[in-house]
Parts: C-alpha cells; sequence; structure tokens
C-alpha cells in the first residue's frame, strides 16, 4: 500500500448477483491516485467504469478487496459510516445535475453543509462565496428552472466544493450540455484542480478526458491502460 496516496485500491473486485447467476463487473483492480491529480476515466458501456466510480465515491462496497480512502479503509465499512465519509470527503458532480428544483441556486449550494451540522448563518456565507467563485452571484437566488444548463451545473460544481472535500467526483458533466459550455465547465474544473483538488472524471468523451492529466481505461471489468498525458492543461 502506498501510505502517502489519497486512493489506494488493491485487488477490488465486485460482482453482482442476477436471479442465479453472478456478473463480476470489477476484476481484481488496483488503482492508486494521488493528492491534487486530475484522472479521467474511460471505457465502453460494460467496462466497469460506473461500478468503480460508485466505489470510490462510497456509494457502493466491494465484494472483495481493499479500498484505502485517506489512509481510512471504507472497503467494509457500513452504509450509514459510508455515507459520513461520502459527506465529509466527496464532492459530486453529476450528468443530470440532481438539483432540488423548489428551492434557490445558493440553497442547493448550502443543503450539504445542512449535514455537516454548520448553522446558518456560517452556512450561507460560506455557500455565497462559493457559488461566487464559480461566477454566479448574480443569480444564486433563482431556482434551477430559472437557469440554463451550463449555469445549473455551475451550482452543482459549487454545492460540490462547499464542503472542501478531499476528492472531486465528476460522472459526465458536461453529458448534457452543448461544446461552448462544456468548455466552460471543464475550464472551470481546470481551476478548482490548478487549486489544489484532486479531481477523478467519468466521461466516454476523448476531447473532455483530455482536460486531466492521466486516462485510465476500463474495458471489461480490468484497466486496460494507465497513462500520464496532458494536452489542454
Amino acid at each position: 500500500m502506498d501510505q502517502g496516496a489519497l486512493i489506494e485500491m488493491r485487488q477490488i473486485t465486485k460482482i453482482y448477483k442476477m436471479g442465479s447467476e453472478s456478473v463480476e463487473a470489477l476484476k481484481a483492480i488496483d488503482l492508486s491516485v494521488g493528492a491534487n491529480e486530475f484522472v479521467a476515466l474511460m471505457g465502453p458501456s460494460g467496462s466497469g467504469k460506473s461500478t468503480l466510480m460508485n466505489i470510490i465515491g462510497c456509494l457502493d462496497s466491494p465484494t472483495s478487496g481493499v479500498y484505502m480512502l485517506n489512509g481510512v479503509d471504507v472497503s467494509s465499512m457500513e452504509d450509514a459510516d459510508l455515507a459520513n465519509v461520502r459527506n465529509r470527503k466527496i464532492g459530486f458532480i453529476f450528468q443530470t445535475f440532481n438539483l432540488m428544483p423548489r428551492i434557490s441556486a445558493l440553497e442547493n449550494v448550502a443543503l450539504p453543509l445542512i449535514y455537516a451540522g454548520m448553522d446558518k448563518k456560517t452556512r450561507i456565507e460560506k455557500a455565497m462565496r462559493v457559488i461566487d467563485s464559480v461566477g454566479l452571484a448574480d443569480r444564486m437566488h433563482h431556482r434551477p428552472n430559472e437557469l440554463s444548463g451550463g449555469q445549473r451545473q455551475r451550482v452543482a460544481i459549487a454545492r460540490a466544493l462547499v464542503n472542501d472535500p478531499a476528492i472531486i467526483l465528476a460522472d459526465e458533466p458536461t453529458g448534457n450540455l452543448d461544446s461552448k459550455t462544456s468548455e466552460e465547465i471543464m475550464n472551470i474544473l481546470t481551476e478548482i484542480h490548478r487549486l489544489g483538488n484532486t479531481i477523478i472524471l467519468v466521461t466516454h468523451e476523448a476531447d473532455i478526458a483530455e482536460y486531466a492529466k492521466r486516462l485510465v481505461k476500463l474495458r471489461d471489468g480490468r484497466i486496460e491502460s494507465d497513462q500520464q498525458f496532458s494536452k489542454k492543461n
């Protein structure tokens, strides 16, 4: 085990039971990610990248193997403990934004701070600072349906950042956006990485993956290749 790694996975296997059948979605995966890395995960449908993302994000547990997150073994934690790790350590950005439709952008960004037990005045002040950092200070009191797709994704990015997570996990963050807006969102993520955050990006788009510094390709539940590269940043 690399004691300095933020993410350290050894022999991670995931088996799903489908009736009488067993499907091995991940097959003895070894993966290390250091602090302040920007990693893209790619692979065809069925390659295991979504399963791997769910385990990295503590949304699921492996069937076997060891997952150390920031020095803590999370591979055999119960659901309640995993939820606590997610809330404190991981910021999520989803393709479909996953915003609460009936509350403002600002209130959406502040939501994780409620779960963290922060008082209202402090969490609103912090949420305002973070939403300003993604360029939406003038739209913070608008509801999601009053915002464009790109603006909604900025709100989602601010929400992911507000708890100062160890990892930003972005699952197809540009999948519902046009090319110009996608570039704007990826430039924000690039700046977030430059400021010190660790980012793991799941994408099927090669031009989006090129914003990362490292590309991990999966196929049939295994890591097919793992390479460092830099073209756009």
